[in-house]
């Protein structure tokens, strides 16, 4: 291994170290906050005997899973690699934020089943208690995003939490405008109306989450990188005369990996070429993880066989 490689290598491991760091920090400090409120919401919604109320928290309880197995994932994704993984377990939080969003698309589905069945009979409401739960939900909610968002929102996980976090504030915002309804009119089919709405709140989450995660673990062109654009780039190199078996995959978040077969003119300098190559890439696409195959061009020095 060349030592510039070497060194963009430690350079990666430093910034995924950083940011990992800091995400951790991040999703520690927003499952304490979260925790707390789910218990909050959960003797609210019972007391109150509010659906939207309950279905917050049933949002706030994936949360609070979700966010855990991203904290076990990002400390797995620590491990060190070895031959049988050669990325070690970087791709376990793209695993997590899997099955965070899976855990989204079943918990939308159980508050529409509860709520489609209180719509003919809809429980008496205690509205103002409601009220006093839904302020809270925005304040610890609003808290939980500022922490997400000065992390920098690098890792997927972080943003498949950011992504919890909106969702639940406007969740709260909701059963605000349910508890100010019933507070005003008595109208308690709003309830079972606000908590679909939530429903469908939690699901649009879980869409984006789904997305992305299962866009890396089909090893995807990562969204924002043109892979045209990428060829291009490496044939534009003075000496290159065509590239063959591109490929370029996210391993983690914020760590893209690129692979090619390039082939350049004769006497030309494999090596000089190589890091020209991988200076280009990285400058105009931050791509550092890069595996090239340089090979002379034999074009010119075939030779044509003829039966005598």
């Amino acid at each position: 291994m060349s030592e510039g490689h070497t060194n963009r290598h430690r350079a990666h491991h430093g910034h995924a170290h950083d940011h990992r760091s800091a995400s951790r920090r991040a999703l520690l400090a927003v499952l304490v906050l979260t925790l707390a409120f789910t218990i909050v919401e959960v003797v609210g919604g019972l007391f109150t005997d509010s659906l939207a109320l309950l279905a917050d928290a049933g949002h706030m309880v994936s949360d609070v899973l979700a966010i855990g197995l991203a904290l076990v994932a990002l400390t797995l994704a620590r491990r060190p690699s070895s031959p049988r993984r050669s990325f070690g377990f970087q791709r376990a939080e793209i695993l997590a934020a899997f099955v965070n969003g899976l855990a989204l698309v079943l918990v939308s589905g159980w508050i529409v089943w509860e709520a489609i069945g209180r719509l003919d009979d809809p429980p008496e409401i205690l509205g103002g208690w409601m009220l006093v739960v839904a302020l809270a939900g925005l304040l610890v909610n609003a808290a939980a995003a500022a922490i997400l968002i000065r992390s920098g929102r690098e890792s997927l996980n972080v943003e498949a939490a950011f992504r919890h976090v909106v969702a639940d504030f406007l969740g709260s915002a909701g059963v605000l405008v349910a508890a100010v309804v019933i507070l005003l009119t008595g109208w308690d089919v709003v309830d079972p109306i606000v908590s679909i709405a939530i429903a469908v709140l939690i699901l649009a989450s879980a869409w984006g989450v789904l997305r992305d995660s299962t866009a890396i673990l089909m090893e995807e062109t990562p969204s924002g990188i043109d892979a045209d654009a990428v060829a291009r780039a490496i044939v534009d190199v003075p000496g290159v005369t065509s590239v063959h078996d591109l490929h370029v995959w996210r391993i983690t978040s914020g760590f893209d990996a690129l692979s090619a077969h390039v082939l350049v003119g004769q006497g030309e300098d494999c090596h000089a070429l190589r890091r020209h190559i991988e200076r280009a890439i990285a400058a105009r696409f931050g791509i550092t993880h890069t595996t090239l195959q340089v090979d002379h061009d034999s074009a010119d020095t075939l030779i044509e066989l003829r039966r005598s």
